[in-house]
């Protein structure tokens, strides 16, 4: 009973992830995968590395998750399932990192700077 932990981040989220071969419970923040996320297209994201492994339901998870909006959190956790996968596996790697699981999105918010309105976006100028 091999337990391996990574993390995945994602904008501001950052998900710490304990996975260990089970039944396929995926627990986050020590809520049910359905309660926390309550939409099946965030479910299906969290579930993508197992799907394209032909793995689900053989892994459970327990997800401690911080940060950022429930999108980014939803793929902060299936980067450190993907990472997870492939410290079990290294022949998982081309085929996880083909469809895009294995890089980490640096896009972050960009700092709002002084004299302006957003972080670009100045005030309206009046000419008179």
């Amino acid at each position: 009973m091999d337990i391996s932990n990574t993390s995945g981040r994602r904008k501001t989220s950052v998900a710490r992830i304990y996975m260990q071969a089970g039944q396929g419970n995926i627990t986050i923040n020590n809520r049910e995968m359905k309660a926390y996320f309550g939409n099946e297209l965030l479910e299906n994201i969290v579930n993508q590395p197992f799907a394209t492994l032909e793995k689900l339901g053989q892994y459970d998870v327990k997800v401690n998750v911080r940060g950022g909006g429930i999108s980014a959190q939803a793929e902060a956790i299936r980067l450190a399932i993907s990472k997870a996968l492939v410290g079990e596996d290294a022949e998982s790697r081309p085929a996880l990192k083909k469809e895009g699981f294995m890089t980490r999105d640096p896009r972050m918010v960009e700092r709002k700077k002084f004299g302006k309105r957003k972080a670009r976006r100045s005030f309206q100028f009046s000419k008179r």
